[in-house]
């Protein structure tokens, strides 16, 4: 039977307070613990309850136990065996909350708030406290995640890895100072997003970023596609020098911001919709042809400007050898930009960080809250999929 043949509107009429439903919440969930409980109980000892065994083990009445749960505190019997070797996994011995709570408090600590806030909010919401370092105890457990998520082996190719850096101040010995989280995505085969993982160093540099994606190597990245990033110094060299065949591709979006910071306030709109006839341009012989306009123009005032686009050109330009749709994923790095914007979300409560833990943490759960959304594939993946098997052919297999 389906849920929603049961909990209809007339059955929802009976209840006439929130804490009335509640109330009926909390009593089947106390229900379906006890039932999941003698169900650990009939695996732990190979046999269904009034079932005839010959083994020594068997059952042997109950005991009682106060367990906090995401509806409040709730007293369940527990059902026992005569040698005690039965540990239950929804509440294990010595332990008094049930996992769903336990979820619910890190949710709330990947959204930025303090222990104390979560006490606090436990406390308002469950009726019941849950102690400062319980919490903590329980947050620290996302450390233990965070290696087995880091070291977890990769897909042999990504179609497009998208890569940036953010940074945090984190407090190191006895000073504040800037430490960057270096983040990396990737595109699968079947069009869907994963983040690959998370680094952390000192301020941003190619170097480190060596140090990543020879991380990735090892954990069985043999092929990237294409790669996004933004313009730091040395970065195209440094992914060539690990993945030799990957089309790199600088953000134009990063481009632009960096150009206009040379340009005056009351040049600014005139120069940006000059400037987006070449990078809207529809083939890199018209983007050129466009920048020569752009540079006759504005070369007198803003040399340096139309300089630093030369400068570049070659790894501007790369989402020209491709169709409209893969360009319309690769020339920006808006993706893993917009990934960023959320954990910054998530972790503006907190100015800085107490050590390099305490922000690898914040960062991981942040990253697993956005990810959450990524249940789709990229628009049109069909389409794109079928130029990447084109465009790459033998270096895409299905």
């Amino acid at each position: 039977m389906r849920p929603e043949d049961i909990i209809t509107d007339e059955f929802l009429k009976q209840f006439k307070t929130g804490k009335e439903l509640n109330d009926f919440l909390a009593q089947i969930q106390k229900r379906g613990i006890e039932k999941m409980l003698e169900g650990e109980l009939d695996g732990h000892l190979g046999y269904d309850k009034h079932e005839q065994t010959g083994g020594d083990n068997a059952r042997n009445g109950y005991g009682k136990k106060k367990v906090k749960t995401s509806y409040g505190e709730a007293e369940i019997r527990v059902p026992r065996d005569r040698d005690a070797s039965f540990n239950p996994i929804i509440v294990p011995k010595r332990e008094n909350m049930v996992e769903g709570l336990e979820e619910v408090i890190v949710s709330l600590y990947a959204k930025g708030m303090s222990v104390s806030d979560i006490e606090e909010q436990i406390k308002d919401v469950y009726k019941f406290e849950v102690s400062g370092p319980t919490i903590s105890r329980i947050t620290a457990r996302v450390a233990e995640d965070i290696v087995a998520w880091q070291n977890r082996p990769l897909e042999p190719v990504y179609l497009i890895v998208w890569m940036d850096g953010i940074v945090f101040k984190v407090r190191e010995n006895s000073k504040v100072t800037n430490k960057t989280i270096y983040i990396a995505v990737g595109l699968r085969r079947d069009g869907y997003k994963e983040v690959l993982g998370m680094w952390l160093s000192k301020n941003e540099s190619a170097a480190y970023w060596m140090t990543v994606l020879t991380d990735m190597k090892a954990r069985g990245l043999e092929d990237i596609l294409i790669s996004a990033t933004d313009n730091l110094n040395g970065f195209t060299q440094t992914i060539r020098s690990v993945f030799p065949l990957a089309a790199t591709q600088i953000c134009v979006v990063h481009q632009i911001r960096n150009s206009c910071r040379y340009v005056v306030w009351k040049d600014k709109k005139q120069f940006t919709s000059d400037l987006k006839e070449v990078y809207a341009a529809p083939t890199r012989q018209a983007a050129i042809a466009a920048l020569d306009i752009l540079e006759s123009k504005w070369a007198g005032k803003y040399a340096y400007a139309i300089k630093s686009w030369r400068d570049n050109w070659e790894e501007l330009t790369v989402f020209f050898d491709f169709p409209l749709e893969i360009r319309q994923i690769i020339y920006t790095t808006n993706l893993i930009e917009n990934l960023n914007g959320k954990i910054r979300k998530y972790t503006k409560n907190k100015l800085s960080f107490p050590n390099d833990e305490a922000v690898m943490k914040s960062v991981y759960l942040a990253l697993r809250e956005a990810s959450k959304k990524w249940t789709m594939p990229i628009r049109n993946w069909g389409m794109i999929l079928n130029q990447f098997l084109t465009i790459f052919e033998g270096r895409v297999k299905i």
